[in-house]
This record gives C-alpha cells, structure tokens and sequence, in this order.
C-alpha cells in the first residue's frame, strides 16, 4: 500500500467485540433456556472441535469485571457484546429477573471498569423453543423476537447508549438454510432468503420499539440504534464477461445491498428481489410489510470484515439439490490465505467497502465492528516463559487493516472506530477453540485464566496513541 496513513483521528475509537453464547458459559445458570447451540452441542458433541460444546463460553460470564479492566488498560474504551434472548426473557416470553439482574452487574462493571459496553441483541442464538415452532419462518416468533427487544429497551433503556438489533443477519440463513453447515443443515435456497425476510422484518420491528420507547423517555436521549452485518466487497476475476458481472450483482445484492438499503431507505433492493423472483424464489411478503420494513432505518451502521468474496458466473443454473445458482467461487491468483481458517487476508477490502459506503450511502455513519485472524496451534508458539508469539503474524493482519481505514477516513470515510474480534480469546460455534483469535489468551488448562500474549503491547500502544506503526 502506498501512501500509507498512520495515525487515525483523535476520536476515533478502538475496542473489543464479543457475543454472550461465546463468552459467558454457565449455559443453565440463572433461568436460562435452551438456545440454538444448547441443542446442537446436546443433540451431537462430536460435531464440536475436541467435543467442546455450548457450555464452555470462556467463563466471562464469572470474570466479566476483571475482565473489562483487563481491556481497559489496554487502552480499549469499548466492548461489543450480545444480551442472549435465552438469558433475558422466560418460555412465556417474560423477563427473567435473575438474567436482567445478570446483566445489569455487567453494565455496571463496565462503567466502573471505564468501557462503554455496546449491546447488540441477537447473535445465532434462538431460544430452541422458538426454533421448534418454525423459526425466522414464523411471523410468530420474528413477533416474540420483537417482545423480546422491546422488554430489553424497557429494561435497560437508562443505562445502554449504543444499540444493535442483529449481529451478521445473513449468517444464519447462509449456514443453517443454505449451505447445511449448521444444524439443522438444510439445503435449500428459497427457505434461506425467507429466513432472511423474516429477519428483516424482525430488525424493523425492534427499530420501531426503540423509536417509540425513546420517545416516551424510556430510551435515554442520546442512544443509537445499529445493525451490524458481515460486508463481503465482491470480486471477479479480470475482464469479466457479463454473465461474471451478474454474478457480482447478485452475490452484493443478497449479502450486502440487502441490509445496506433495509437500514438506509427502509427498503429491499427492488432489483435483488424482481431477480429472485424469475428463478422461481418468491418472499413470504404480506400486506402491511412494507410499512414494516420502512422503520427499519437505523442511526449508525457495524461492519464486520474478515475476507472479500471473489465470485464468476455459474456453470449451471441450479445446484446438486435443485436450488438456483447465481454465482459460483472465483479463485484469484494471488491470493493470500490464512490456512487456519481457509479465508483470504485481503485488507484493502475493507477500504474498497468504506469508499462504496461513502459513494452509496453517504449519511450513513459506521465503524468496523470485526476484524481478526484465527489461528490453528497457536501452543507451538508458546515461549519459555508460557507466552504466546503471535506478534508475527496478528501485528500486521491489524495494522495493514487500520492503515487502510485510515486512508479511507482520510478520503471523506464516515468509520467511528474500531473492534478487534476476540480480543480475549473465546469459543467459536462448533469451531470451539480451534482458532485462536485473541491478544489475551484464555488457558484452558488454567481454569481459563487469561495470560497476555505477545501481540498485546502493541495493541496498547496503538489504541493509546492512535498512531499505526
């Protein structure tokens, strides 16, 4: 990268992210409910890394306010975390007096700690009863979904500011629905994009509770309402054909127009959706719905990037299973690969989508709300001492990804800030502890004590002095 800026605003922020199923563990503690990960870890362990299920987190929900001091000094002024739909409310869909009591201390810690904790309310995590009566399929259960943000505005509307209605709301559809990676591994295309609908409608629905509540004067004055989505910059390869620009349309069109029009003009991308419709994939849309979806603008924007997407025109039209293809993988050359996880290490995506943001949805503030690379065998690089090394390769993933942020903000960008995913180490779905994506290690042989890794000091210093060396 030339021209390379190296300090980032003022006010910019940095902080961590992290979700309530991935780090709190105590899965039966407090009046919790069975969720989604309950019941796959229940149904088969073998499916989870060394067999490590729902039940581990990493014991924040024990350490949280040591845990937030920690990140403190590191120089972090904020953490993203997720209130678990299965914590909060009972299966009568009522709060959960020892759950929102739970998380209240929590709040409470991380304002004593100096971290401003930012509440995102949804992370794959479903209450399995809900699942069982259809899921996002259910206008039933995208309603408890909106009771469920409701009694948390209600709850907590005098003590949290930043608000986010879904972590990554394409995941599910994708992994669940789509590419049967998740349990229940349902292949099937069309069940996957009215999954998407249902969530959309969801997410506007708890928009307008936050916008009714606020007015009321049960949402403090000066909170903000998000969304927070995994944005994948599509690529393909060198003088593409236009069946190849298709391809670009549409894989941009589900996995990031969808949401970007939905919290910006309280619309679906009427192009993505006519498309959809030729092939035979029509959205379960009801009368009224449009009027839903038209609250579904929100105040600023959380943008998670690990990896571009690279993609050609298909080579059928339809799948092994009958499902429609719009796209198939493109394998680019020169890619760089982190093999622990199978992604390509591309930072100047996250570039490419900030001017896009820019272009395209100029009022819309954001900030990276992901980032970070997962490690496989992260032990071999333990030194004498018990530290991990990892400085060799987590240093420059961060600092080539914040150089081109602040090349982005130098060019009118509207990013806000910063977060590292797993700035302590957590669990990762049925990845478990696979891949390690932490500065601050969590010892699972320590009882889960947290040990400072070799790549934290530098994150210090860059979080202190904004200046990305």
């Amino acid at each position: 990268m030339s021209d390379q800026i190296t300090k980032l605003p003022d006010d910019f922020f940095f902080g961590a992210a992290m979700s309530g199923p991935q780090t709190e563990g105590m899965w039966q503690g407090m009046g919790k409910l069975e969720n989604m990960w309950d019941l796959w870890s229940n149904t088969d362990i073998r499916a989870f890394y060394n067999r490590v299920g729902s039940y581990a987190g990493n014991d924040m929900g024990a350490r949280y306010a040591e845990d937030f001091k920690m990140l403190h000094e590191l120089g972090l002024s904020s953490v993203r975390t997720s209130f678990q739909w299965s914590r909060l409310l009972d299966a009568n869909g009522k709060l959960n007096r020892e759950g929102a009591d739970f998380y209240h201390k929590m709040l409470a810690a991380a304002k004593e700690a100096g971290i401003e904790l930012f509440v995102n309310l949804y992370h794959f995590d479903m209450p399995a009863y809900l699942f069982r009566r259809g899921g996002w399929e259910n206008r039933e259960v995208v309603e408890a979904y909106a009771t469920y943000a409701r009694t948390a505005f209600e709850e907590f509307g005098q003590e949290v500011t930043y608000w986010f209605t879904f972590n990554e709301p394409i995941v599910e559809p994708e992994q669940r629905y789509e590419h049967a990676n998740w349990y229940p591994f349902i292949h099937d295309y069309a069940r996957a994009r009215n999954v998407q609908y249902g969530i959309s409608l969801a997410h506007a629905l708890a928009v307008d509770a936050f916008r009714t509540l606020q007015a009321s004067g049960a949402v403090r004055a000066d909170a903000k309402i998000g969304l927070i989505n995994c944005f994948t910059p599509p690529y393909t390869r060198e003088n593409p054909t236009p069946a190849d620009l298709e391809a670009v349309r549409m894989t941009d069109g589900i996995h990031n127009r969808w949401w970007l029009d939905l919290v910006t003009k309280g619309a679906l991308p009427t192009d993505v959706i006519e498309t959809l419709a030729q092939r035979g994939v029509t959205l379960p849309v009801r009368a009224g719905d449009e009027a839903i979806l038209a609250r579904g603008v929100v105040d600023w924007l959380g943008f998670n990037y690990y990896q571009p997407v690279r993609v050609q025109a298909p080579a059928a039209d339809t799948d092994e299973f009958g499902n429609p293809c719009f796209a198939d993988p493109y394998k680019w050359p020169e890619a760089v690969m982190n093999e622990s996880r199978g992604w390509e290490i591309y930072p100047r995506g996250i570039y490419d989508f900030a001017m896009k943001m820019t272009r395209d949805y100029p009022q819309l503030e954001w900030f990276v709300s992901e980032n970070g690379i997962g490690i496989e065998e992260h032990n071999a690089a333990r030194d004498a001492n018990g530290c991990i090394q990892d400085a060799s390769y987590r240093v420059p993933f961060v600092r080539d990804h914040l150089r081109w942020v602040a090349r982005a903000i130098d060019e009118g960008a509207k990013c806000r800030g910063y977060h590292y995913w797993g700035v302590i180490d957590c669990w990762s779905w049925n990845n478990a502890y696979k891949n390690r994506y932490g500065f601050i290690e969590v010892n699972l042989q320590d009882n889960y004590n947290r040990h400072l890794k070799e790549s934290a000091e530098w994150l210090r210093k860059v979080a202190t002095t904004h200046v990305i060396d």
